[in-house]
Parts: C-alpha cells; structure tokens; sequence
C-alpha cells in the first residue's frame, strides 16, 4: 500500500503557494482602485472530534475586506484523524470501520463590491482514506452575467481540461451545472465552470498525472478571474443592480448551508467553524 504522506506534502506546498499568488494578484487590485487593503491571516488548529486522540493538523484563513473585493476568503487547510462514524459511509472510500482519513486543499470564495463583477468559488483538494484522489474546480457567479466573461471563464478551464485530461471538460462542466443547482428555487447559482471529483491515485504514476491537472486547474484560474475584476470594475452602477446583488447572495448563502459537500465535510470533520462559513456573502437580502 503506498505511503501517501510526502505526496500531500506535496499537495500542500502547491496549494499554498497558489493561495500566494492569488492573494498577492488581489491585493494588487486593490492597490488600483486606491485601496490599501490586506489580507489578514488566522491560523487554527483542528479541534479533535469524539473518540480520537487529539487534534491533527490545521490551517490558515486569509480574509480581505475593500474596495473591490468586499469580502474574500483564501483557506488552506491540512488535516487528517477520523470520521465520525455516521458520516464515514458517505465519503468515498472510508467507513464505519475504516474511517481514517488525510486531506489538504485550498478554498476561496470572492464577493465583489461593484454588482458588475462576478463573484467566484474555486477549490482544489487531495485526500486519502482507503483510497486516494484529488478533487476540485470552480464557478462563476454573477449577479449581472455576461456573455463575454462566461466564455472566457470557460474557455480558461476548458484549456485546462485539454491540457491535464483530455475529453473531460465536457463531464466536468455537467457536473458542475448539476451540483451548483439550487433545487428548491429551481435555479443555477452561476454560470457555471467546471467540477471534478474521485479522480483516483492508484501509484505514483497517477497521483503525478492527477496533481499535474490540479495545479492547472489553479492556474487557469489565477489567469481569467483577475482579467474578468478588471474588465468589470470600473462599471457605474445603480441601486436596482445593487438590490440584484444582494437577492443574489442570498441565493448563494441558501446552496452553501443546505447543499453543498464542502460545508458538511469541514463541520463534520472538526474544521475552523470561520473558515468554513468564510463563503457567507457579507449582506445579502431576501423578498
């Protein structure tokens, strides 16, 4: 069985110095609308869960509050211990018996000030139970959606997918319009992009075709979602797109507590309760 722990050293090192060179890139932006705002970074430990010995592991919650960006949140986060055992079962290879567990990812979540400029989700991961693989993608989420971004957000993950894995970016996108789904408004939160999953690491060989197409994925990222702010943030806009932004984020906040995967994971797994709910749009409205 093959020792998984230098490869997610590996994993966390990429993913931190991505979650560099976003933050550095956003902060950049800031400094051209005149704002001198920083991100602030709060470190936390894992809180053992009942039943294990102590705590493993733990992370870094970056947040930035500013002119463009009213609030964003960079997490990164390495961890490992065990399921609870009435969770293990819904995670792809763990159980009640065998609920051990590793996983490092990056999490980010962007809320713009200006209703023009699309909001973002982008996450990358690795974990291990019985198996290991890497999951991942991103969303565009826009109050006021346009033609031009979307192609380019897609286009971006597209080139992405060729590069990593060829012919999936038609799955991915699916699965991304399928998960990031609000059923009980009978709506999408975004535009869409790409989501991927269980991509599976059997040796080394394939951990290393696995990590190359994440870390593209991050990069594709880093690359169109900085271009899109700027096409956008100089845009004028009025109390009706203001209202439509908040509407939205409220939409946005219903998906992330009641559906999505990614909350449930870190509150089941004994993550930073900050930075896990960091996605949380700052004011929101509902009718």
């Amino acid at each position: 069985m093959t020792d998984w722990t230098p490869f997610t050293a590996r994993a966390r090192t990429w993913f931190e110095h991505l979650r560099d060179a976003i933050c550095a890139e956003f902060e950049a932006i800031e400094r051209e609308v005149g704002s001198e705002a920083t991100f602030e970074y709060t470190s936390w430990k894992r809180e053992a869960l009942e039943g294990e010995a102590g705590e493993t592991g733990g992370g870094t919650r970056g947040v930035m509050k500013g002119k463009a960006f009213e609030k964003v949140g960079v997490n990164v986060s390495t961890v490992g211990g065990g399921f609870a055992k009435d969770f293990a079962a819904s995670v792809h290879g763990a159980s009640a018996e065998n609920n051990a567990f590793t996983a490092t990812g990056i999490s980010l979540v962007a809320h713009m000030a200006n209703p023009h400029v699309p909001a973002v989700h982008m996450n990358t991961r690795f974990l291990t139970t019985t198996k290991a693989w890497f999951g991942g993608g991103a969303d565009l989420n826009p109050p006021i959606p346009y033609d031009e971004d979307t192609a380019e957000f897609h286009a971006a993950f597209k080139a992405a997918c060729d590069l990593g894995a060829p012919g999936s970016y038609d799955r991915y996108k699916a699965w991304a319009d399928e998960y990031f789904y609000i059923p009980h408004r009978g709506v999408h939160r975004g535009v869409g992009g790409i989501f991927y999953d269980h991509r599976e690491c059997a040796d080394e060989a394939q951990w290393e075709a696995n990590f190359a197409f994440t870390k593209a994925v991050g990069e594709a990222f880093l690359a169109v979602f900085p271009r899109i702010v700027r096409r956008r943030l100089g845009m004028a806009w009025s109390p009706a797109d203001k209202a439509r932004q908040l509407e939205w984020r409220g939409r946005y906040a219903e998906f992330n507590l009641v559906y999505d995967r990614g909350t449930l994971f870190g509150l089941k797994t004994g993550g930073n309760i900050d930075a896990i709910l960091m996605s949380l749009p700052p004011e929101a409205t509902w009718s």
